[in-house]
């Protein structure tokens, strides 16, 4: 269980530090870089948005501190297909940062990846627990370095919304429906639902499933050891669908659900000061990125409180992402050392929005004590954590828009009865995924 208890501390920027001697250049207390100058450097990344903004300034000072020149690649889900499409022409990035589990291990298994360089080894064995290595690691060599996790356990509110309904932050699945329920009564629609972007909905049922049916049954299902036409998977969806079917629970109902995309739904929640559409939304702690772009503040006009628990705890579902060297070259490892160590990892601290699974970053380079609590329950949080299941499977299955996961638990936000006929084409799918991996 991920608990949120906050750190304390000041916000004190470090001192960036000055040039190394040998012909690197350091920060204060952590990386060696080469100079790497006039040397050209592409990312290709699937991030838009303020997230793209931030991950610019990341590597703004990948720039500054080796003299390499950087170029920003947008890619589009599912980035292995973008990337095939790169590759084919010839033009592969030299680094990607992979959203999925199963994107690194369908990059190793089509010959692109790059096992990881001594000096960011280096890096990752100073900084990183072994459970984050493993999953950047395929058949024992390593090939990812996760820069940016996040806890998917989260669900964030409107504190004048819960204090004009009088209710407390749930703990369990039935106290969470009652809030729910009293939310609605006070005359605010309980829950943003950014359902056009479908791994919203993942999440969803993956933080149900994994309180429901325990860690074991969702390693079988990330597996697909076990089918979704499985009774647990019923047991998951019927609970979603409690939820997903309550008459005036989601803003905008259904249709309005699958036209709202992430950012929107946050937004829709946190108005910073006008009447929201709802009062609580569901997601990670990327929510933060979208609030600083209202006029409420984390801590005060928004507040977190963990996955409500449906079985004995609340889940820990995490995600990340990767960087991943698709080119044999100085400039693509010098990135991945950068990416591995505590100074990179600072820069999007500070700015929100994100959280390292780098252990050695200073809890301080977090704005708030909600960024603060996030990231030291997700350090601590070790062998209980799960990775999103859908970024465990084959693309085709949990990665793409209009076809598989995504597909079915769109198609079942309009219908939350049909939870049979959902469960049957997430098997169909699954099958014929997994088949092909």
């Amino acid at each position: 269980m991920l608990g949120l208890s906050a750190c304390g501390g000041d916000d004190k920027d470090k001192d960036d530090g000055d040039k190394a001697g040998g012909g690197g250049k350091e920060s204060a207390a952590t990386v060696r870089l080469p100079e790497l100058d006039g040397e050209k450097v592409s990312v290709a990344a699937v991030w838009g948005g303020a997230e793209r903004k931030v991950f610019l300034q990341v590597l703004d000072e990948f720039e500054k501190r080796t003299g390499a020149e950087v170029s920003f690649v947008p890619a589009q889900d599912p980035i292995i297909s973008f990337l095939e499409s790169k590759v084919a022409g010839g033009q592969p990035p030299d680094v990607a940062m992979l959203p999925q589990v199963g994107a690194i291990e369908q990059a190793v298994a089509n010959k692109w990846a790059k096992p990881v360089g001594a000096e960011a080894q280096k890096q990752l064995d100073k900084n990183y627990a072994q459970g984050w290595k493993d999953l950047g690691a395929v058949d024992g060599k390593q090939y990812g370095v996760y820069f940016k996790a996040a806890n998917k356990s989260l669900i964030w509110y409107n504190t004048e919304v819960f204090e004009n309904a009088g209710v407390q932050e749930p703990e369990t699945w039935k106290e969470f429906m009652k809030t729910a329920q009293t939310v609605y009564d006070s005359g605010v629609t309980p829950m943003s639902v950014g359902g056009a972007e479908a791994w919203t909905l993942t999440d969803w049922f993956e933080n149900i499933y994994l309180s429901q049916a325990g860690p074991e049954k969702y390693d079988q299902l990330a597996q697909h050891k076990i089918k979704w036409t499985d009774p647990s998977v019923k047991a998951a969806l019927t609970t979603l669908g409690d939820l997903f079917g309550k008459k005036g629970f989601i803003a905008g109902g259904a249709s309005g659900a699958l036209q709202t995309e992430f950012p929107a739904s946050v937004k829709q929640t946190f108005t910073g000061g006008d009447q929201p559409k709802a009062g609580m939304v569901f997601e990670g702690d990327m929510v933060s990125l979208a609030i600083a772009e209202t006029k409420a503040k984390v801590g005060t006009d928004a507040k977190v409180f963990p996955f409500p628990a449906v079985g004995d705890e609340s889940p820990a579902v995490v995600g990340g992402d990767a960087a991943v060297a698709l080119k044999d070259s100085k400039g693509a490892q010098a990135l991945l050392t950068y990416l591995a160590s505590p100074d990179a990892a600072e820069i999007w601290a500070k700015a929100g929005g994100f959280v390292s699974p780098n252990k050695n970053l200073d809890l301080k380079a977090y704005p708030n004590d909600v960024q603060r609590g996030i990231a030291d329950a997700l350090i601590k949080a070790g062998d209980d954590i799960r990775f999103d299941m859908s970024d465990q499977a084959p693309q085709a299955f949990g990665g793409t828009p209009g076809k598989g996961e995504w597909k079915a638990l769109q198609d079942f936000l309009k219908n939350p009865k049909n939870v049979a006929g959902t469960q049957q084409t997430l098997e169909d799918a699954a099958a014929k995924a997994y088949k092909k991996s």
